[in-house]
């Protein structure tokens, strides 16, 4: 499986479920039951490589303020909704995180930010096919978020880094 067909399947999903999260999880996980274990492991690979790409401070500091704080789990479910906004929405956040108030125009911090299910459809649907566990990608592991640590509590500093973000937010 490439990068396209990756984000077909994220963007199919969201589209069929209506942004819904939960019902893009299930969605995936049904399409990666349909293909072989190895495109299921491909898939596996594209969103933790992807998922481990936006560990960094300045998004950390974009779901702060979007979420109304974010600790590091609350962060992980975040950058799994990141993906599944799509490849438009994931690149644009990274290349710019407070563009996220004009990419995500619609997100109301009570329902969205949190796609954790979405984290775990590849594994869902490895373990449907084979009866077996997801084996290990042998991926890098994360460590510490790239970039420089941010002050989520100094609001004159997060409002200076996100002017978008922290009008329609903060």
């Amino acid at each position: 499986m490439d990068e396209t067909e990756f984000w077909e399947i994220v963007d199919s999903a969201r589209e069929a479920a209506d942004g819904d999260p939960d019902e893009q999880a299930d969605l995936v996980v049904e399409r990666l039951a349909q293909l072989d274990p190895e495109a299921v492991l491909d898939f596996a690979r594209h969103f933790e490589t992807r998922f481990a790409r936006a560990f960094r401070w300045d998004l950390w500091g974009a779901a702060d303020i979007m979420l109304g704080g974010a600790d590091e789990e609350s962060f992980d479910f975040f950058r799994c909704w990141l993906i599944g906004q799509g490849r438009h929405v994931f690149e644009g956040a990274l290349a710019g995180p407070d563009d996220l108030a004009f990419l995500a125009p619609e997100f109301d911090p009570e329902t969205d930010g949190d796609a954790e299910d979405l984290g775990y459809a590849a594994d869902e649907a490895y373990e449907q096919l084979t009866g077996v566990r997801l084996p290990d990608l042998e991926l890098p592991g994360q460590g510490a978020p790239e970039g420089e640590r941010l002050d989520f509590d100094d609001e004159a500093a997060m409002a200076s880094r996100y002017p978008h973000l922290w009008s329609r937010f903060g």
